[in-house]
């Protein structure tokens, strides 16, 4: 145990987030540098090495958590990276990226402040790199054997990663112009700047990972021929398939899918475009969703210079704490303020001089419901950020009223339980869309409640994901069934039907956390390395029908 009263004598520290007029300028990480390493090893002495760590159950990955967090509190942070490691192909991506269900599951958390669980993990692998003490790890003896990724995500990667250490002759199939699925262009940099990925594949190369970009199997490439010139095939294609609104006018000029809006903005970032084709610049941006791709799309819209944004989300809003019927250790659906959310706060605070100030206030007419008609009222005035600068946000109404939930930055810009009626055009473009509040997915028709509209020339989809792409001509060549929620059929060891063709990540589990998508590839390389080899070395974290614990 790293300290016996650590937990009661240190309070939870979180790592400290830049000014919101200092982040919202740029496309950095919203993180001010790394973390004061005294810091983090104080808050991994909060941990109490549980005889029962369910931690471990919690992350799909089974992080040694407790080993790793005794290891930071003696300072020994080199035998910690290697307990990181030993279980995790990239913390340094899911320090950042995971929501931390371990966080949940600690059982600090039943009556008290969980373990900085994510942050220490970050700081042991941001140590470790600065270090040089992350380093190629290639295998010491070549199997003869060869096996095709399809798919460059992170369970590719990780897939791709373990079979390449285990001596067989990996090659890495991409369709985009670069390495690293919807880590390349669906992370905005300021979520996870694209040098921690670009430093994990150089070290892939090092080890003989080989790359194919700019290669889609199924159209450039016969899926069936690629499996008869290897010995094995892993498919790690993704769950791509965004799933639509069919709604009246969605056929209108101006609404779009996340996923065609942020690979955009992450194209600039990279210098592959001058300027984004899809922007939000001076626009009335509407988000249709509720998860982190609709956060990503707020936070990418404000460093756009939105005139103001309004994200509709059809849940109603989660509670503040754990709910009865969410009890420890379940990961709980929790009301959470991103760093994005913390922005658009921060700056309609700034702009309508929060709280007194803000439409829906003394009588004001609420700008959500699409009735006020001064553009000027979004901006942010020249002194929030550089000079020059006009980043703006609105704040719709939440909860079906214009006095929404408000935090210390300001108020939440979310409409919770909004359904989303039509979208309203005028010459083919969209200009603003209409919704019915308190219409959870269990109310009735819309009609039933008073219909609100919002003034939109950019509308933005985060509806989630369906599954892989069914009309991709990949799984005809394979043979490859489907299972009913639509994504690749397979057995517990992650096998199809045709013979050496296997499937991870969120093509056969559906959309998931990270940590899954790491999972899977970790344990489809187990699969793949015992079908070629007869026995395998390799850790299986997971079976592909392990599922998360949920109610």
């Amino acid at each position: 145990m790293p300290d016996p009263k650590g937990f009661l004598t240190t309070g939870r520290q979180t790592r400290r987030r830049r000014p919101v007029s200092e982040r919202a300028q740029d496309w950095g990480e919203v993180y001010a540098g790394h973390p004061l390493l005294p810091v983090v090893s104080l808050q991994a002495g909060r941990c109490m090495d549980c005889g029962l760590p369910f931690c471990h159950n919690a992350c799909p990955l089974g992080n040694l958590i407790p080993e790793w967090n005794d290891l930071v509190f003696h300072q020994d942070w080199e035998a910690a990276a290697e307990r990181l490691h030993a279980t995790n192909n990239f913390p340094e991506f899911t320090g950042r990226l995971c929501p931390a269900p371990c966080e949940s599951s600690c059982v600090l958390a039943i009556n008290a402040d969980p373990v900085t669980i994510k942050e220490v993990e970050v700081a042991i692998a941001d140590r470790a790199w600065s270090r040089g003490e992350v380093r190629p790890e290639p295998a010491p003896r070549a199997t003869g054997r060869s096996v095709a990724v399809v798919g460059s995500g992170p369970a590719g990667l990780a897939g791709a990663q373990q079979l390449t250490r285990a001596g067989h002759a990996v090659t890495v199939y991409e369709r985009a112009d670069r390495v690293g699925g919807l880590l390349r262009y669906g992370i905005p940099d300021f979520r996870m700047a694209k040098r921690y990925l670009d430093r994990r594949i150089a070290q892939m190369r090092a080890e003989g990972t080989r790359f194919v970009t700019g290669t889609a199997v199924g159209t450039a490439v016969d899926a069936a021929d690629l499996r008869a010139r290897h010995d094995a095939l892993l498919l790690a294609v993704g769950a791509t398939a965004w799933r639509e609104l069919a709604l009246p006018g969605r056929e209108l000029a101006g609404i779009h899918q996340a996923m065609e809006y942020l690979p955009i903005a992450n194209r600039v970032c990279v210098g592959d475009l001058d300027a984004p084709t899809i922007s939000a610049e001076g626009k009335d941006v509407v988000i249709v969703g509720g998860g982190d791709t609709a956060a990503d799309c707020l936070g990418t819209a404000l460093r756009q210079h939105a005139r103001r944004v309004t994200q509709l989300d059809i849940h109603p809003q989660p509670p503040d704490t754990r709910s009865p019927d969410q009890p420890w250790p379940i990961h709980p659906k929790v009301h959470r303020l991103t760093a994005s959310h913390e922005e658009a706060g921060h700056l309609y605070r700034e702009q309508y001089g929060y709280p007194a100030g803000r439409p829906g206030a003394d009588g004001d007419e609420d700008e959500a419901g699409g009735e006020a008609g001064d553009a000027d009222r979004g901006g942010v005035p020249d002194g929030a950020g550089s000079a020059g600068r006009d980043l703006r946000a609105a704040a719709g109404s939440c909860s079906g009223g214009p006095d929404g939930p408000d935090g210390p930055d300001g108020p939440d810009i979310r409409t919770y339980a909004a359904r989303t009626v039509r979208f309203d055009g005028t010459e083919g473009r969209v200009s603003g869309v209409t919704f019915v509040a308190s219409a959870g997915p269990a109310a009735g028709p819309p009609g039933a409640a008073a219909e609100q509209a919002v003034p939109a020339q950019l509308v933005l989809l985060a509806l989630g994901f369906a599954g892989p792409e069914l009309d991709s001509p990949l799984a005809g060549q394979l043979g490859l069934e489907l299972a009913p929620q639509g994504t690749f059929a397979r057995d517990a060891d992650f096998a199809t039907g045709r013979d050496g063709v296997f499937v991870a990540g969120d093509a056969g589990r559906g959309q998931s956390l990270i940590v899954w998508a790491i999972a899977e590839g970790r344990s489809a390389a187990a699969a793949v390395d015992r079908y070629l080899a007869g026995s395998t070395a390799l850790p299986a974290p997971i079976r592909a029908t392990h599922r998360p614990l949920v109610l």
